[in-house]
């Protein structure tokens, strides 16, 4: 571990950051330029002390899963990413993991999202980040583990995940899960995660096997879909979808056109915030 390296790395790129760079309204005139240490910390989910130790060369060694937090926090490029961890004494992040580090393009689209629900997905389904908007809409996401981390997996394996949508549109989203899936593990190839989440999927799932077995194969995301939130009831949202060059994340946007009945009822979802989500719906 570099200490030194590492404290001079993290201050200048936080000083590189202005508040609008992340999502961050600028508030009060800033004695000093970039990000405070309390908004970087906040961003990655950690103490503003843990980190504010790191800058001064005398914080402990982070963990692969805290450097990953830092690196979506400062909005890391791919080869900043791997600086990061490597200064910080880890091993770089593997094709695996580092699949799952949010590109900084999206990331700024999505940081300037707040009054409608949207969302980052991996070509796998799981979701990489939600604004408050997305929370308050499907739940929490952040707290699957494993094979559960994607939502083609929950679809087939947990009858709790078919609740946001109508019964009559479960058939076409089946549809959908198994042709994204399909157009992963065409990319990805057998051995690759694509290809371990379909042969865990053949195990649990008649309908998914039989579903696969079609070889329908797209990046399928309907224009147009109903949602049914527990609380609210059926919300009927039209949906844009924004994918990177590599075609490996995409950014969700729902939203409503005005004065209908989803933008009302959207309105209010930004009031409500975050509801309990019935308790077999909620991530385990």
């Amino acid at each position: 571990m570099d200490r030194a390296a590492l404290a001079d790395f993290l201050r200048r790129r936080r000083e590189a950051l202005q508040p609008g760079d992340v999502g961050l309204a600028a508030g009060a005139r800033r004695r000093a330029p970039g990000l405070r240490r309390e908004e970087v910390a906040a961003l990655a989910a950690m103490s503003t002390d843990y980190y504010t130790r790191l800058e001064q060369q005398r914080g402990p060694q982070p963990s692969p899963q805290m450097l990953a937090s830092l690196a979506r926090a400062l909005r890391l490029t791919g080869d900043e990413r791997d600086y990061l961890f490597r200064v910080a004494g880890q091993n770089a992040p593997t094709a695996v993991s580092a699949a799952t580090h949010v590109a900084p393009a999206l990331l700024r689209v999505l940081d300037r999202l707040d009054d409608t629900p949207a969302l980052i997905l991996s070509n796998l389904g799981e979701t990489l980040v939600q604004n408050r908007m997305a929370e308050a809409l499907f739940g929490d996401r952040s707290g699957y583990t494993g094979l559960a981390r994607s939502e083609i997996y929950r679809w087939f394996t947990d009858p709790a995940e078919r609740l946001r949508y109508p019964e009559e549109d479960r058939d076409r989203q089946s549809r959908a899960q198994v042709a994204n899936l399909r157009a992963a593990y065409g990319s990805m190839g057998p051995q690759s995660r694509a290809g371990a989440l379909v042969r865990a999927l053949q195990k649990a799932s008649a309908e998914f096997a039989e579903l696969w077995e079609r070889h329908e194969v797209a990046k399928r995301f309907a224009d147009h879909k109903t949602l049914v939130h527990p609380q609210l009831g059926a919300i009927e949202l039209d949906c844009q979808v924004l994918f990177t060059e590599d075609q490996s994340q995409a950014l969700l946007v729902l939203t409503a056109p005005p004065r209908s009945d989803g933008h009302e009822k959207l309105q209010l979802l930004g009031v409500l915030g975050h509801e309990q989500f019935p308790a077999e719906a909620r991530p385990m």
